[in-house]
């Protein structure tokens, strides 16, 4: 069963376009990852809310794909434009369009 997350970050106030460059990046990395299905980035009105929606392989995946030194420093980038992560939710994806 492959392994999905859904959730929104909070960005410090006006770092919300900043916050969602830094995720788009992580994105063009997992282009390479074998294990990476589906990984958007997207707003909604909420002026400092990014929502992130993941699908993997599996568990062991999304783990092996937060290693890299690359995707490691993207993080370090991320944390300080970061005031919460709220609405994290795991999901065994069970299928879907695109899947």
């Amino acid at each position: 069963m492959r392994y999905g997350l859904i959730g929104k970050f909070t960005a410090q106030p006006g770092k919300r376009e900043e916050l969602a460059a830094i995720l788009l990046q992580a994105a063009e990395l997992l282009q390479a990852s074998q294990g990476c299905i589906h990984y958007v980035i997207g707003t909604t009105d909420e002026p400092d809310a990014v929502w992130v929606t993941e699908v993997w392989t599996d568990k062991a995946a999304h783990a092996v794909s937060l290693e890299p030194e690359n995707v490691r420093a993207l993080v370090a980038r991320a944390a300080p434009l970061i005031a919460s992560v709220s609405d994290r939710t795991e999901l065994q994806v069970l299928g879907g369009k695109g899947l």
